[in-house]
């Protein structure tokens, strides 16, 4: 299988080009490197890098053609990066996933694996969240997810393509640098390891389900694989831990003592999140790890050997 991981060079999509290449997949790699990492993924007789823009149709249509399957993993990422500037956000996950699309309509590619978010549901008005919750996104971030999602599925119902949409809750592993407006797991263990306190925004009663990269890389492979699988799947852990339980975790974890600061509520976050997989499970065959101290452990490890490699680089 050919295929071309758009975004690739980033967190998600490095873990997705390694799952393909040890399946032997040929893969280009598509990446403005805005977010990404050259040193993420390890080029290759199997894996070429192109350095580009999904915003530059030309050379995302030249970097799509001839491949068999999409991975569309390239975009805007975060909610408090959207409300800071709405319109980039627009111009990248709206606009470009409209041009991914295009190509692969006039290369005849009939599927794409396209990554979505928890953050077009909102603050749930159920948990476990289902695929058929109302759709209530509160930041410009989740409305450039789910328009990305519409119009997926709407190249299904015209072009007959097989898209699948996978809405992630809340993703964490290897490969995940820290960013200050990224995951909360990057940004506990980096402050940690810094011997600088943390803080948490609200009570920290808040709950999120957290969902090993390694599960979520392998659910893009099932989808692509299922050459008559189309839709929307929740990919997440189906457990989900308060934001109290993730930082005394890591604190144990890392036999750290400090005290959590405690700030108020930020803007566009929501409250609980919890992802029903049972759909998932069924039709892709997806079955994630549930172990969540042992990831950590596994996540922990990896961040510590980044810190050695940036103080000692190999020569």
């Amino acid at each position: 299988m050919k295929t071309i991981v758009i975004g690739g060079a980033g967190f998600i999509g490095s873990n997705i080009v390694s799952m393909l290449v040890r399946k032997g997949c040929q893969v280009t790699v598509f990446d403005n490197l805005s977010t990404g990492y050259k040193t993420n993924i390890d080029l290759g007789a199997n894996v070429q890098l192109i350095v580009g823009d999904i915003r530059d149709f030309e050379s995302l249509n030249k970097a799509i053609n001839g491949n068999d399957v999409i991975f569309h993993l390239a975009a805007n990422v975060g909610n408090l990066r959207s409300i800071n500037n709405p319109i980039f956000d627009t111009q990248v996950n709206v606009l470009g996933t409209l041009n991914i699309l295009n190509s692969a309509r006039l290369n005849n590619i009939n599927k794409i694996v396209y990554s979505s978010s928890a953050a077009i549901f909102g603050e749930p008005m159920y948990q476990p969240i289902n695929e058929n919750h109302q759709f209530a996104p509160d930041t410009p971030y989740g409305v450039s997810k789910l328009a990305g999602e519409l119009q997926c599925l709407s190249y299904n119902k015209i072009y007959g393509m097989k898209n699948v949409c996978l809405r992630y809750f809340n993703v964490f592993g290897v490969n995940q640098r820290y960013d200050a407006y990224g995951n909360v797991i990057p940004i506990f263990i980096s402050r940690l390891l810094s011997k600088e306190s943390i803080s948490i925004y609200g009570n920290g009663q808040q709950t999120r389900d957290f969902v090993n990269v390694k599960d979520v890389a392998m659910a893009n492979i099932l989808s692509a694989e299922g050459k008559e699988i189309s839709g929307v799947f929740n990919i997440g852990s189906g457990n989900s831990v308060t934001i109290n339980y993730l930082a005394n975790t890591i604190k144990k974890l890392l036999n750290d003592n400090s005290a959590i600061v405690y700030a108020s509520e930020r803007k566009g976050e929501v409250l609980h999140s919890l992802a029903d997989i049972s759909k998932a499970k069924k039709y892709l065959g997806f079955n994630p790890n549930t172990e969540l101290a042992n990831d950590l452990l596994e996540y922990i490890d990896w961040f510590k050997s980044e810190i050695e490699e940036a103080h000692n680089p190999k020569v």
